[in-house]
């Protein structure tokens, strides 16, 4: 279990350990690449091995691009999003060939198609698609792959955290999740179960299966939808 800020992994492990399971927290900034090899190492060293990875630490992103005053933060967003996850990758994959694991790609609508708002986000996901698709072929069955599709999620900092056209985060602010968002745990059983049944993809909620054959035979009433949903979410 790995993210930046180590109070929160202690708590969580914390909850794991006094419900009887086992874990190992690693405080780690997957932007940089032996953070990366430190946390394969230590889990390999507790655990015999790796089984799967999930990658889902993300950074995101509420403006449009002409509002932009400086558009330097979407390095940001691609060191997180896109070469976090590379780093990831490429720190397991020999481990995971050798369990025949999985690598879970936590990513959105906005690797399917153009999000109003998202321009950075989106090419970031685009990238992250782009580089286990590639995987996928390169790995030749050895290891196996699944892409969580999630929508607007409840409950999670990812909002707050997000950059503005400022350049700067978004913090507390009037936005709120609308009708669309879903709930946290929802998402969560859903990777799970979707890992569990070794599936290729996993949708949640699962309107979102449609994109794909709608961006391609009504990508105009997409767009437009697409467009609403945007504004809806963002008053």
């Amino acid at each position: 279990m790995a993210a930046r800020s180590e109070n929160k992994l202690n708590r969580i492990q914390n909850e794991i350990e006094s419900d009887g399971g086992r874990v190992v927290a690693v405080p780690t900034d997957i932007t940089g690449r032996n953070a990366c090899k430190t946390l394969v190492d230590k889990t390999v060293a507790t655990f015999g091995g790796v089984d799967g990875i999930i990658l889902n630490a993300g950074v995101s992103m509420w403006a449009n691009f002409e509002d932009i005053s400086d558009p330097s933060f979407f390095q940001k967003l691609m060191d997180v999003n896109y070469m976090g996850a590379v780093n990831c990758v490429h720190a397991s994959l020999p481990v995971l060939k050798k369990s025949k694991g999985v690598i879970v790609s936590v990513t959105t609508a906005q690797a399917l198609m153009g999000f109003p708002a998202h321009a950075g986000y989106a090419a970031s996901k685009h990238a992250l698609r782009g580089f286990t698709e590639t995987l996928e072929i390169e790995s030749d069955g050895k290891v196996k792959f699944m892409d969580a599709y999630l929508g607007w999620i409840k409950g999670t900092d990812l909002r707050a955290n997000a950059f503005g056209a400022d350049g700067e985060k978004l913090g507390a602010s009037k936005h709120t999740h609308g009708n669309h968002a879903i709930e946290l745990d929802d998402c969560v059983n859903g990777i799970i179960k979707g890992m569990a049944a070794g599936k290729r993809r996993v949708y949640t909620p699962g309107k979102l299966r449609m994109i794909p054959f709608l961006n391609v035979f009504a990508r105009s009433w997409l767009q437009r939808k697409v467009s609403k949903a945007v504004k809806d979410h963002n008053k």
